[in-house]
């Protein structure tokens, strides 16, 4: 039974303000105690009246263990940013969209009415997507070497392009001479991959997606491939740094580290509202049908 719902956000448009404070009222009156991610609870104090007693959590002295649910409000980028704090504790998320597409978003800002009481009724679906991790010779990401959308390597420089040798369990498949390279989960399909002209790859289907990003040989075409795979990667150029980003964190690199991609062992429970569906969301999202011959 849910108890205790995390906050979590960054910033969102003043247009906002009352939907976000009937939201948070709502929680409340439903019987739940809030726990505000302390810069989005800083950013909101000014804002709206919590006209309640809530408490706070920060990077440090966030605990899984005391969170039943969590809120996330914001766009896609917020999202991504959230699952750095549910890792491997399966605590379930719905995304309100405050941003631009939101393919992550579980309600939308029309639906609010319907989340706090959804969520004591336990009147919503939870969809499992898979995650992916990289491992290297030496430590990267401070711990957060998983992704849900995507794997992304890039040139560091406005320059040369870079070869990035790859290899599917130690046998080789291509080398791509290109900006960079996208290793994508069946979620992030629908992200970077996408606009690098990557197929949308439905959720569950056990895939990544390798998309080269602005190939040198155009023969270089995405290619999906099963997810029990364990991908290798050795990148070289003329620059000796290198970006490498897990969603929206990024580190610099060097010709030295190999990094090795793979399936993780959990999941995000990401949750929907029973209004939503994958299928409505792509198109809503990607406008498809909107055409007057349609009408």
């Amino acid at each position: 039974m849910v108890k205790n719902i995390a906050i979590f956000g960054r910033v969102f448009e003043e247009v906002y303000n009352s939907k976000i404070e009937f939201l948070l009222h709502d929680l409340v009156k439903n019987g739940f105690t809030l726990h505000i991610f302390e810069p989005f609870h800083d950013f909101l104090a000014p804002r709206i009246a919590l006209n309640t007693k809530v408490e706070i959590f920060d990077r440090a002295s966030w605990n899984p263990k005391n969170i039943d649910f969590m809120v996330c409000i914001g766009g896609d980028g917020t999202f991504l940013d959230s699952t750095t704090f549910i890792k491997d504790s399966h605590i379930p998320i719905i995304g309100i969209n405050t941003g631009r597409l939101g393919f992550l978003s579980g309600a939308s800002i029309k639906e609010l009415d319907k989340v706090a009481t959804s969520i004591a009724s336990d009147d919503f679906e939870i969809y499992k997507r898979a995650t992916l991790k990289v491992e290297s010779n030496i430590p990267l990401f401070n711990g957060n070497n998983f992704a849900l959308n995507e794997l992304t390597i890039h040139k560091n420089d406005t320059s040369s392009m870079i070869k990035i040798h790859t290899y599917l369990d130690d046998n080789f498949l291509n080398s791509y001479w290109s900006d960079g390279l996208i290793i994508s989960t069946p979620t992030g399909s629908t992200a970077y991959s996408l606009s690098c002209g990557g197929p949308i790859i439905f959720p569950g289907s056990n895939n990544f997606v390798i998309t080269p990003v602005a190939p040198h040989n155009l023969n270089m075409r995405p290619i999906v491939i099963p997810d029990d795979k364990r991908i290798k990667l050795k990148i070289e150029g003329r620059s000796k740094y290198f970006m490498v980003a897990l969603d929206s964190r990024s580190e610099t690199i060097d010709s030295t580290i190999e990094l090795t991609v793979s399936k993780n062992s959990f999941y995000i429970n990401l949750v929907r509202l029973k209004s939503h569906s994958y299928l409505s969301t792509i198109r809503t999202k990607l406008n498809w049908g909107l055409d007057k011959r349609n009408i």
